[in-house]
C-alpha cells in the first residue's frame, strides 16, 4: 500500500523555461498541483529527497506536502525526467484527501515460472482500480508457479486488496501462458507465412557461401565407372 511521505515544498511565483533551469540548478525540482477545482499551485521540491520518495512509493507515490505551513496531500500524476541525465525535471501532481477514492494505473507483478516449454506473455502491464488514495496498492502480484500452456489469467481473476474496485472489464486478458515454439518452427512459419504472400527470400552471404562449397565438392568428386 502507498505511504505518505511528508515533504517541505516552497510556493513559487516565478514561471517559464528560465525560472525551472535556475529551481533545477539548486538541485530542487519545480512541480504543480492540480485538483478539487482549485487554481493550480506551483511549488519547488527538494532533488533528492522528492527523488527517494518517488523511488519509494513508486509511479502511484501519494506525499504529504508541507507548503509555507499547510500540509497538502499529493498523488503523483506525471514524472518528466530528462532523457540524458536521467535527472527529474517536473512534477504533475493531484491534490486528494484522505478517505477520497482516486483512478489509478497499478502496475502487474508476475511471480514465480510457468510450467516447461512454455512462454509468459503480459497482456497488460497495469490494470485500472479504484482505491482510498492513502491506500493504493503498490503493485498487484499473479503467481505463475507451474501453470501450463493454455493457461490465461483474466482481471477478474485478480486478487485485490480489500478496498480497492477493479475498474476495467473483467474479461481484460492480462497473463497469456502459450507453447514455446522452436526455433525451426518458428523459421518454417517464417518460410510459410513469405510464400503465401509471395514473398521470394534472398539467400544469405552464409547460404551463398555454402552453396558454393557444395557445388565444388560436386566438381571435385571423381567420375563414376560407366
Amino acid at each position: 500500500m502507498s505511504d505518505t511521505v511528508k515533504i517541505q515544498a516552497e510556493s513559487r511565483t516565478e514561471f517559464g523555461k528560465g525560472a525551472a533551469r535556475r529551481i533545477r540548478r539548486d538541485n530542487k525540482i519545480p512541480a504543480v498541483i492540480y485538483g478539487h477545482g482549485n487554481d493550480p499551485i506551483h511549488v519547488t521540491l527538494p532533488g533528492h529527497g522528492t527523488m527517494l520518495a518517488l523511488k519509494r512509493g513508486g509511479s502511484n507515490a501519494l506525499l504529504e506536502l508541507d507548503i509555507d505551513g499547510t500540509s497538502q496531500l499529493a498523488l503523483t500524476k506525471q514524472v518528466q525526467i530528462d532523457p540524458i541525465r536521467r535527472a527529474i525535471e517536473h512534477i504533475d501532481f493531484v491534490a486528494v484527501r484522505k478517505g477520497e477514492k482516486v483512478t489509478v494505473d497499478v502496475a502487474i507483478n508476475v511471480i514465480g515460472e510457468a510450467g516447461p516449454d512454455t512462454l509468459v506473455v503480459i497482456e497488460n502491464q497495469t490494470v485500472q482500480v479504484e482505491a482510498e488514495a492513502t491506500t493504493i496498492p503498490e503493485q498487484i502480484d499473479i503467481s505463475i508457479e507451474g501453470l501450463a500452456a493454455g493457461t490465461q489469467i483474466l482481471a477478474s481473476e485478480l486478487a485485490l486488496p480489500t478496498g480497492t474496485t477493479l475498474l476495467v472489464d473483467g474479461d481484460t486478458l492480462v497473463i497469456n501462458i502459450t507453447e514455446q515454439i522452436s526455433a525451426e518452427a518458428l523459421e518454417a512459419e517464417l518460410e510459410e507465412a513469405e510464400a503465401e504472400a509471395g514473398i521470394e527470400r534472398e539467400e544469405s552471404d552464409e547460404d551463398e557461401a555454402a552453396a558454393a562449397a557444395d557445388e565444388a565438392a560436386a566438381e571435385e568428386a571423381p567420375a563414376g565407372e560407366e
